[in-house]
């Protein structure tokens, strides 16, 4: 008995250790993951979130709810923008994004003009960085530079994005030449 016990907590540590590592891998990152469905029709529109300096990450998740705890409402991320911390401190980073989740957690979510996008511009505009060469940040401007310059995180991730929206153009596609 004292065995199993022994190996659940080696095993509980070595996941604490993984899953540490990678939080490290995404400090001073903008975070995307997949909004179902509407990702799958339009793959460039998905959940936004940023990370502090220890790769914890923060996301408006609804109304007057903001998460702060690593858990972003729609799933683990599956890309990752890094902001080169180099032009501030990380004190500068983490105090900003606490000041948006304060701000946010007093906020109404509208899925069109006030949402995790703009949660996430709010945090880069109280850091008054300028990356990128954006200097005034909004949601529209974090949607395109996400989707055309954020890496994915693992293949997994590539195919959540793309599967989808793939399947439905070919589908398209095939019922078009046959008609």
């Amino acid at each position: 008995m004292q065995q199993r016990s022994m190996a659940t907590m080696h095993q509980s540590m070595e996941n604490e250790r993984i899953r540490n590592s990678e939080q490290e891998n995404l400090a001073f990152t903008i975070l995307w993951s997949p909004l179902p469905p509407i990702t799958w029709l339009l793959p460039f529109i998905g959940h936004m979130g940023i990370a502090n300096s220890d790769g914890v990450a923060s996301d408006f998740q609804g109304p007057y709810n903001v998460g702060d705890r690593g858990r972003m409402a729609f799933g683990a991320p599956t890309r990752a923008l890094r902001i080169a911390p180099d032009t501030f401190s990380s004190s500068v980073w983490d105090e900003a994004i606490q000041e948006a989740n304060c701000e946010y957690r007093g906020r109404m979510h509208n899925i069109c003009c006030d949402n995790c996008h703009s949660h996430v511009a709010f945090a880069l505009n109280k850091m008054g960085i300028t990356a990128y060469g954006i200097q005034n940040w909004d949601m529209v401007k974090l949607c395109f530079l996400v989707f055309f310059r954020a890496r994915f995180l693992s293949f997994r991730g590539f195919l959540q994005q793309w599967i989808y929206f793939g399947l439905f153009v070919t589908g398209i596609v095939l019922y078009n030449i046959n008609y």
